[in-house]
């Protein structure tokens, strides 16, 4: 799978993950029931924490690609490259599609940013919780 559609992949795995929590919370609520009646009884931190190497470096790559220079595949700067190119040439419906593009390339970057701090305090927590063991 290239790096790309990973990526989306990764990224539409988060937000169904999140409304179906959000909705599974909303509808316990609705029912009168608690929650982890509902649901797990845990947050899954001994999961996260045995994950989160992984999560880590999946972040790190990411970003990693999207900084790269013109001549890396994926990279922030290739794509500016083609929209100036499409620009150039007229190409006005193609520059306004990789344009459209490129901002949400720019937009994924600071999303995986934000994740990366994320992704340090859960480590930092992991960390002074043996890894989500110690959490009952």
């Amino acid at each position: 799978m290239n790096g790309r559609r990973r990526t989306r992949t990764l990224l539409a795995g988060l937000a169904a993950t999140a409304v179906l929590a959000g909705s599974a919370t909303a509808a316990a609520a609705a029912d009168g029931t608690t929650p982890s009646s509902a649901g797990p009884s845990g947050d899954g931190a001994k999961a996260l924490c045995k994950r989160l190497p992984k999560v880590d470096r999946r972040v790190e790559r990411a970003l990693k690609r999207l900084d790269a220079g013109a001549g890396t595949r994926g990279s922030v700067a290739r794509l500016q490259k083609r929209v100036d190119n499409a620009k150039k040439a007229g190409h006005t419906e193609i520059a306004t599609y990789l344009q459209n593009r490129l901002t949400f390339r720019e937009t994924l970057r600071t999303t995986l940013q934000q994740r990366q701090k994320d992704v340090a305090g859960v480590k930092t927590w992991c960390q002074k919780n043996d890894n989500g063991k110690a959490v009952s």
